[in-house]
């Protein structure tokens, strides 16, 4: 009886002293949401082409996380793809992502965010520099979005990117529209461009390319019939915007760009987006959803409301242009170019 006693006791004491090593355990804090309690939040992004403006979207984004507590290699792990501008790498990134089941897919630019929303409706999917998602059928609504998908759109403010020509250059009279006629947000945006011109009393001529090995020859195709260029946040021409300026630089036209890198790379002033902001804007979304604050079908499709006016002055001289100080005055030295 005396042995069982002892027995039963030594017992007792050893499950103490486990309960008591177990309470100490679990004292070290954590992230709340998906990373709580060990758990490494994931996140699978898709970009379609490597430019300025998409990567900053993306270096934004990562930073907008960290500042909310996730970090990568801590308690976030990122799997980053480019799809190098190919449709068919978008698909078959997407594939992947889907087979990896991640907490979130972030689809930058558009083609890849459609074919991240045709692979999965049950994943929760943020898009950004898309200029109208509702648009580009990813989702019901740009103010309730309904599904899997929503994030954050680029719409640049046309009207006043068509102002910023009649101020550079008074006496156009034509201008042309440069873009790829298979991207969904460049179409919509030169639907506005025109619209904007004929109200301001300007000619326009619709120029487009398909492939990046058009550029050279289509920009060319401007020469002597316009005196001003305007291309929206185009992404192949964002990425060949180097080719467009050699042409058309060279002959004296100004371009007026949808966004900041274009400037930077050959264009003479744009207002527009900055994208860098555009994906903490988006990462303050990726939070939410993570913590289980919010699901996509119920998030509008959120809009930048400051834009960053910048311009060239190297170009400006190149082409024998003095910018108004009414615009140098706007253009902050973080954004002026050249």
């Amino acid at each position: 009886m005396r042995k069982m006693k002892r027995m039963a006791a030594l017992f007792l004491s050893a499950v103490a002293a486990f309960s008591c090593s177990a309470c100490s355990g679990g004292s070290s804090g954590a992230v709340s949401g998906t990373a709580a309690s060990g758990k490494m939040a994931r996140i699978d992004v898709v970009q379609l082409v490597e430019h300025e403006a998409l990567d900053a979207d993306y270096q934004g984004f990562v930073a907008g996380l960290k500042a909310a507590g996730y970090e990568q290699g801590k308690n976030l792990k990122i799997d980053f793809e480019n799809a190098q501008g190919e449709q068919a790498n978008c698909i078959t990134i997407a594939n992947k992502f889907v087979a990896d089941r991640p907490d979130l897919i972030l689809a930058i630019a558009t083609t890849a965010a459609q074919v991240c929303a045709n692979s999965t409706k049950q994943i929760p999917i943020l898009v950004t520099a898309v200029t109208d998602p509702a648009t580009a059928k990813l989702v019901q609504s740009n103010e309730k979005p309904g599904g899997n998908v929503s994030g954050t759109s680029d719409l640049t403010p046309v009207k006043e990117q068509i102002d910023l020509i009649r101020q550079i250059v008074p006496s156009v009279k034509t201008v042309g529209l440069l873009y790829n006629s298979s991207e969904a947000n460049s179409k919509f945006q030169i639907e506005l461009a025109k619209k904007e011109c004929s109200a301001q009393g300007l000619k326009y001529l619709e120029k487009t390319v398909s492939s990046t090995n058009e550029i050279q020859q289509v920009a060319q195709s401007l020469v002597g019939r316009v005196e001003a260029v305007y291309i929206p946040t185009d992404n192949m021409l964002a990425s060949g915007m180097a080719t467009v300026a050699q042409v058309l630089n060279g002959a004296k036209i100004p371009i007026v760009t949808g966004e900041a890198g274009m400037v930077k790379k050959g264009g003479i002033a744009t207002y527009g987006i900055n994208y860098y902001k555009l994906g903490q804007q988006t990462a303050a979304m990726a939070v939410k959803i993570l913590k289980g604050e919010a699901k996509p079908a119920n998030m509008p499709i959120e809009y930048q409301k400051d834009m960053d006016v910048a311009v060239n002055q190297d170009v400006a001289k190149q082409l024998g242009i003095t910018l108004p100080q009414s615009l140098l005055s706007k253009a902050s030295s973080a954004s002026s170019a050249g």
